[in-house]
């Protein structure tokens, strides 16, 4: 995935390179804050669209790590910016719909960003070693609810979303499974390969090349409706757990302060690059589909996300150290 958005980014950079120095002399650049370490989806998300922001706004753009608290750091960065900084963030959803119900105190809150445009949804899908009894999802959910807490499932970390995906599976099925955390997707995804863990919820592109190469197992995957890249993977919901879905997306947020003819203009900047044909060739390849939504309607999809994600901490008594 690195690879693919690294030729798009040098693709989209060739297209912007030669205004740049004018483009710097107008003021101060646009700060794209990555609040994870590079590398990983959100910081590959804010090198394929910072090219592209920056030529809708004729601005410089750079894109910045601040890394640090499980994507606090960043945030708290671009809540308290103010002009003439220029500062936006680009961060899986975490950071508005699952940290503030997961950290108190904390030093900002969903109200102080605004989310601008959803760069892309994705659902988890729940993988088993290659070599696992499990063949069906129905195998498992059979297994689990004859022997409470003999399974294991691990995660990216306690109050993850894959955690999160976990303890609602738990939930609506009415199992339960013992819960594995790791500090991060790569050594639960390793350890379920080897079958030191009897499964994990990932996302769909992290484990596409095992699941190829006969590593794991795809069981089902926690989405409304099968991928079209993955159409042999059955949805959880139709596997015996009716209207269950985990969701997270990566996003364009900005500080509240921010005008709405500015956050309309972004947004309006986001959708234009993501319905490029190379743009689009590049979510194919990353098995990703452009998300067309305005500010708006992202808010109303995340705030309801945040609510379902809240109650379920409180229920499950989730606490993070």
């Amino acid at each position: 995935m690195f690879k693919i958005l690294l030729r798009a980014t040098c693709v989209a950079l060739g297209l912007s390179i030669a205004p740049a120095a004018a483009l710097a002399q107008e003021g101060q650049p646009i700060q794209l804050i990555v609040p994870y370490n590079p590398g990983g989806g959100s910081d590959l998300f804010a090198r394929l669209v910072a090219p592209g922001l920056g030529k809708a706004l004729n601005q410089t753009v750079i894109v910045e790590n601040r890394a640090g608290a499980g994507g606090i750091i960043g945030t708290e960065a671009v809540v308290r910016s103010t002009p003439p900084n220029k500062m936006l963030l680009v961060s899986d959803s975490a950071v508005y719909s699952i940290i503030p119900s997961l950290y108190t105190p904390l030093s900002y809150s969903r109200k102080d960003l605004i989310p601008v445009a959803n760069l892309a949804t994705f659902g988890n899908v729940l993988v088993v070693p290659a070599n696992s009894r499990f063949k069906t999802f129905q195998d498992l959910l059979e297994t689990a609810r004859k022997s409470p807490g003999k399974l294991s499932i691990g995660s990216s970390g306690t109050g993850g979303i894959t955690h999160l995906a976990a303890e609602r599976l738990m939930e609506q099925a009415k199992i339960k499974l013992v819960h594995v955390p790791y500090k991060g997707s790569g050594p639960a995804i390793t350890d379920t390969a080897g079958g030191h863990i009897d499964m994990v919820f990932t996302g769909l592109p992290s484990v596409l090349e095992l699941l190829r190469s006969g590593k794991l197992r795809a069981l089902a995957i926690a989405t409304d409706k099968r991928s079209p890249y993955a159409p042999e993977i059955p949805t959880i919901s139709e596997s015996g757990v009716p209207g269950f879905s985990a969701l997270i997306s990566q996003g364009l947020f900005a500080p509240v302060n921010t005008p709405p003819e500015t956050v309309q203009k972004l947004n309006q900047a986001v959708q234009d690059f993501m319905n490029q044909p190379d743009t689009k060739e590049t979510l194919r390849k990353m098995m990703v589909e452009p998300v067309y939504q305005s500010s708006a309607e992202y808010k109303t999809w995340l705030d309801k996300e945040s609510s379902e994600w809240a109650a379920l901490i409180k229920r499950a008594d989730i606490k993070v150290q």
